[in-house]
């Protein structure tokens, strides 16, 4: 079997179900279980910063990121002043995510109008680079301008800036300039896909880490229905179904959009093949989870966010420290808990 580490940084998605002042124990257990990364979510739940501020203080084995920090939803200076505190807070240990989210989370959600969302990010991303470094900033971007602005509190050691990318344009972008790139809603053949790009423009290492979804289950009935309800909130966000289309799985999923499109949520759920969620999820037994996670790793990815789906929150920690890569012994099957 291949080795769970395979070269790559483990990680879990932050923060973990229940309330925060009770995560302490929970992400020094991780932690025991081999994890070395904790990657933050900001969509309707806990913000990107917080969660990691709390890691930063009681789990000084953990490198923290934010996966992602939306583009829109916080002025640049605001986002500047973010990274330069959990920076400081844990000098070496931060990278800062960004990304351009979605129409649905910037404008319906945040009432603030999501336009041209490649270029909000890119200046973004120069932004931070540059008020990070203290200096004064005082010039026009394409998306915003800034005049006089700069951090007077820096942290010791400036964060990577990784971009957030759906598709070719934005992986250009978090090569190009910044310093890797976030994956989200991939298969390992498409984690390859990226990492040619990755390797044709630049030769030196940059971060390719993915969001990948576990369903620590060997009911496959579970797993299909936990699949299914989360493609088809998903893939049919008009960035995300694109990104699919990129990937080649348009013939896969047209029959799914069309029946979101029509208004029939009972067909669309059918109609997501088993096919694409046994592709694009991780399930099975804890030795098949890994196997597969490993097959992240070999592709390209330097990380890996582990979500853990299909169980009762209380029981996410359990099944993250069963398929971490500390295990002495790989079990044959999740703890009884789980399922």
């Amino acid at each position: 079997m291949m080795s769970p580490h395979a070269g790559g940084r483990y990680g879990f998605t932050a923060p973990l179900p229940g309330p925060l002042h009770r995560h302490r124990d929970e992400l020094t257990s991780l932690a025991d279980a081999g994890y070395v990364d904790a990657w933050s979510a900001e969509v309707d739940g806990a913000d990107a910063f917080g969660p990691l501020t709390l890691a930063a203080a009681w789990e000084a084995r953990l490198r923290l990121g934010t996966a992602v920090v939306p583009v829109f939803t916080r002025s640049p200076a605001v986002i500047a002043q973010s990274a330069a505190t959990l920076a400081d807070a844990a000098p070496g240990r931060f990278l800062l995510g960004i990304g351009a989210s979605s129409r649905v989370v910037v404008e319906a959600w945040s009432g603030i109008p999501y336009t041209h969302p490649y270029e909000r990010t890119r200046d973004v991303l120069r932004f931070v680079r540059d008020a990070l470094s203290g200096a004064r900033m005082a010039q026009s971007y394409d998306s915003f301008s800034v005049d006089g602005f700069r951090l007077s509190r820096l942290p010791e050691v400036a964060p990577p800036i990784l971009v957030a990318a759906l598709r070719p344009k934005m992986v250009r972008l978090g090569v190009d300039e910044g310093d890797g790139v976030i994956l989200n809603w991939v298969s390992p053949s498409d984690v390859a896909t990226v990492r040619e790009i990755v390797r044709s423009r630049s030769s030196r290492q940059k971060e390719l880490v993915a969001r990948v979804f576990v369903c620590p289950t060997t009911d496959r009935d579970v797993v299909r229905a936990t699949a299914r309800r989360l493609i088809t909130t998903y893939l049919n966000v008009p960035a995300y179904a694109e990104a699919q289309r990129w990937h080649g799985r348009a013939d896969a999923l047209t029959p799914m959009w069309q029946a979101w499109s029509a208004g029939d949520r009972r067909a669309a759920l059918e109609r997501v093949p088993d096919s694409l969620i046994d592709e694009m999820f991780v399930h099975g037994s804890p030795s098949a989870c890994s196997d597969k996670i490993g097959q992240y790793f070999s592709n390209g990815l330097t990380a890996v966010s582990l979500s853990i789906l299909g169980v009762a929150p209380e029981s996410v920690p359990a099944a993250l420290c069963t398929l971490g890569p500390a295990a002495k012994t790989r079990a044959r099957s999740w703890p009884e808990n789980l399922v």
